[in-house]
């Protein structure tokens, strides 16, 4: 026996698991927004030649506010490949947090923060 599904056409939509989707006549465009306000914009997500370890002597931060930051990022990434690297980078350190770790954190939101008019860009073809 074979089911038979029928899907109708609801019409372009502009949002799909919390990221924005813009469709124009060429092109379909997706963002992620993080609310950010109060930070100050950089233009690079980590600073070069940064060497984070896991035996840091730096003092301890809260790991729930870190993990939590980390997994939004983590999502983030699939409209943000520019920042794929550094959110990899700095979620091999969710255990025994240390200031560093979340210093390279809050740099990489304000990178965020400067570039939230990036997104993926699909052109309509054929």
């Amino acid at each position: 026996m074979v089911a038979h599904f029928r899907m109708s056409d609801l019409g372009a939509f502009s949002y799909y698991l919390g990221i924005e989707v813009r469709q124009g006549k060429e092109v379909l465009m997706l963002f992620y927004h993080l609310s950010m306000a109060e930070c100050k914009p950089c233009v690079t997500p980590m600073e070069k030649g940064l060497k984070l370890t896991k035996a840091s002597t730096t003092a301890k931060v809260d790991a729930t506010i870190y993990q939590s930051i980390v997994r939004g990022l983590r999502y983030l990434v699939h409209t943000r490949p520019d920042i794929t690297f550094a959110v990899g980078y700095v979620s091999r350190f969710t255990e025994d947090l240390r200031e560093d770790h979340w210093a390279a954190v809050k740099r990489l939101l304000r990178y965020v923060k400067g570039t939230v008019d990036h997104g993926i860009v699909f052109p309509k073809t054929g």
